[in-house]
């Protein structure tokens, strides 16, 4: 077999990564697990395993694995040897880390590509590039009011509009400023909308930039294993296991009260214009500044940090017990005596 290679799908939560996810999981050619997200979850807690030598980093590779082993959709077919994985590091370090255990899922389906849908870790972007990984990046983008309707409903993420658009923003902006430091090669811009509305011809076009055969079983991914599983994993993973969803758009229309909209346009309408959604509100008008006035965003965090408790009240008992497993390894990690060794040697 070549030499396997990453894809990497960047932008924000919500914008249909899944359906990319599931979509690109049908090619015999690429390996594309649901994400643990990695990179997110534990460059923060790098500092617990500093310096990070052979000891601490061979600490940190019985965490990720067992981290990723808790999945909520589980690897099936994949098989996580933390003693293979330290061997194999060329150097300590979490995107090498990371590297291994998307390459061990592609070893296991005998594909090309390793694809990770963990789409924040365009922040760690200069991380994966100083690693030498030599990815492609795939920008999947949508309407940002769209988003922020989907995360109102969802278990996880922001909840208030102001919080939505500040992140959605953030996101997009370093997309856009990735885009400009890499090559046509290796950067691909992918609408949401696009696909949902013209999907054969969408994924085509990218299987061309990704060099791989098309095949009409991607458009099939509804009737696949790995759809039914993550949409029996979580409620908001649902319309995995439907047909693309064609109008799937202007959710934000019915989502959205009182001053979402113009909150929403007032921070990121400027990003919205830069991906050629157009804005409803005057969002550049001074009068819209009292909209993120000090006062008033003191009020947004409040409220956001109350609809996140209520969106976990809400949420399914099973939804919550499948992210059990993880959330325990990571209170164990961040509660771990500093000194304390693993079983398995150098």
């Amino acid at each position: 077999m070549d030499k396997i290679t990453g894809i990497q799908i960047i932008g924000t939560q919500r914008s249909g990564s899944n359906l990319l996810r599931v979509i690109l999981d049908q090619s015999s050619e690429i390996a594309s697990p649901h994400p643990p997200h990695i990179l997110v979850t534990f460059m923060p807690l790098l500092p617990l395993y500093e310096p990070l030598d052979q000891t601490s980093y061979r600490r940190l590779v019985d965490d990720v694995v067992a981290y990723v082993d808790a999945n909520p959709v589980p690897w099936e077919g994949v098989t996580l040897d933390a003693q293979q994985i330290f061997d194999a590091s060329r150097n300590f370090s979490l995107p090498e880390l990371n590297r291994l255990i998307y390459e061990a899922a592609a070893e296991a389906k005998q594909a090309k590509y390793w694809c990770c849908k963990s789409m924040a870790n365009v922040h760690y972007a200069e991380q994966l590039e100083a690693a030498g990984l030599n990815l492609k990046y795939v920008f999947l983008f949508r309407d940002g009011r769209d988003v922020a309707a989907s995360f109102k409903k969802a278990v996880v993420g922001e909840k208030h509009s102001y919080h939505l658009a500040k992140q959605w923003s953030k996101d997009q902006e370093a997309c856009l400023a990735l885009e400009q430091q890499l090559g046509a090669d290796r950067f691909y811009k992918l609408n949401y909308e696009t696909l949902i509305t013209a999907p054969e011809e969408t994924v085509r076009s990218l299987c061309n930039f990704l060099e791989i055969q098309y095949s009409a079983d991607m458009l099939s991914f509804y009737e696949s294993r790995t759809s039914k599983l993550t949409a029996e994993a979580g409620e908001m993973w649902s319309n995995l296991k439907k047909p693309i969803m064609k109008n799937n758009t202007g959710n934000y229309l019915k989502a959205f009260q009182a001053d979402d909209l113009a909150i929403f346009e007032r921070i990121a309408g400027a990003t919205l214009a830069k991906l050629g959604y157009p804005t409803e509100t005057d969002f550049g008008h001074p009068d819209h500044e009292q909209l993120i006035s000090p006062e008033r965003v003191v009020q947004y965090n409040l409220l956001n940090q109350e609809l996140k408790k209520k969106s976990l009240q809400d949420a399914r008992a099973e939804d919550l017990e499948n992210r059990r497993p993880q959330e325990e390894i990571l209170a164990a990690i961040k509660n771990r005596i500093p000194q304390q060794t693993y079983s398995y040697e150098a």
